[in-house]
């Protein structure tokens, strides 16, 4: 799943370092956004947030569901660009079916990860395959792409059989990154760590962290009180560094997300599906995507490869606001 708004808003952007004192604890309530047309699928988004943008190298958190898909259309995301990220699509119930331009084919299930990294560029689409379960819940967060590695080669992975450990109360699987000393497979270009940890009900549970990370606790189906706050589904609490653990207590069984990392230091700016460094990186990008989806359909050296297995019409791009974008404190004062 991927931002399909019609009308991005230009404060989808980060600048690392020019930001005042953060705060130790920050509660991101979420806004609902629908995903397509008229019967669309709403997602809740708690990242970029009005204040803040980024937890670590994570600049994007969407939860989704428990959505009823069986006499609806259920996910439905045709074939659009990215740059500059990585897509990670985590599911609790139901089926995702991933196309991309590399020529990708995948499905993901609960506890399976597909991370897509676009660099330079690449297409894909997200849709609900045929015969899904009648329930799909879940989360897509992205990734911010370092300076080196921004302008890469696209790849794609899928991971079946990821690491995992208990803890009391708690059954933990490192999707990104390592934690409590086990480490996923999955390509990593910052230091962060992303995993899911299923809390039984009234169970509080202690988790050990970096302490030089920042990190942000994402549940999926049930609050968690963590910290001094009570967090929703969907809601994204923020936790600065400093911290070698981090708490929570869950009075039904959740699915909770742990995602964090180093505080990024590179400025970005963030729009639409799309993440550079500046107005000119965006305005390239788009006119790229624009071109080849009206038409340019050369077999090989396109920056965005068709996604040939979908047949679906692909997104075309928003129109770009009037004023230059700009990059923005990746945190402000409410």
């Amino acid at each position: 799943m991927s931002n399909v708004e019609p009308h991005p808003t230009e404060q989808r952007v980060c600048e690392a370092d020019r930001s005042g004192p953060e705060p130790d604890t920050e509660l991101l309530e979420p806004r609902e956004v629908p995903l397509g047309g008229p019967r669309a699928m709403l997602v809740h988004r708690a990242l970029p947030g009005r204040n803040r943008r980024m937890v670590g190298a994570w600049c994007f958190a969407d939860v989704y569901g428990p959505a009823d898909v069986s006499t609806g259309p259920g996910m439905q995301v045709p074939p659009h660009p990215h740059i500059g990220l990585q897509t990670v699509s985590w599911l609790v119930q139901g089926t995702v079916h991933h196309l991309d331009g590399l020529g990708s084919d995948q499905l993901v299930r609960p506890g399976q990860l597909n991370l897509m990294t676009a660099g330079n560029g690449i297409a894909h689409s997200e849709r609900t395959p045929e015969q899904a379960p009648d329930l799909l819940q879940g989360a897509q967060l992205w990734v911010a792409l370092p300076e080196h590695d921004r302008e890469g080669p696209a790849h794609f992975e899928h991971h079946a059989d990821l690491p995992g450990f208990s803890l009391p109360g708690a059954g933990v699987t490192v999707i990104m990154g390592e934690l409590h000393g086990h480490r996923s497979p999955a390509r990593t270009h910052t230091p962060l760590v992303g995993a899911e940890i299923v809390i039984e009900a009234g169970r509080t549970v202690t988790i050990p962290v970096q302490a030089a990370f920042e990190h942000g606790l994402l549940p999926l189906d049930a609050p968690v009180h963590a910290h001094g706050h009570r967090v929703v589904p969907g809601s994204l609490l923020y936790l600065g560094t400093g911290r070698d653990t981090v708490q929570f207590h869950a009075e039904e069984r959740t699915h909770l997300l742990l995602i964090g990392g180093e505080p990024f230091t590179e400025d970005l700016v963030m729009w639409w599906n799309f993440v550079g460094r500046d107005h000119d990186d965006i305005v390239r990008a788009r006119a790229d995507w624009e071109d080849q989806r009206e038409g340019d359909d050369r077999d090989s050296g396109l920056r965005f490869e068709p996604v040939r297995a979908d047949h679906g019409t692909a997104l075309p791009a928003p129109d770009l606001p009037n004023a230059r974008l700009r990059p923005r404190p990746r945190h402000r004062d409410a």
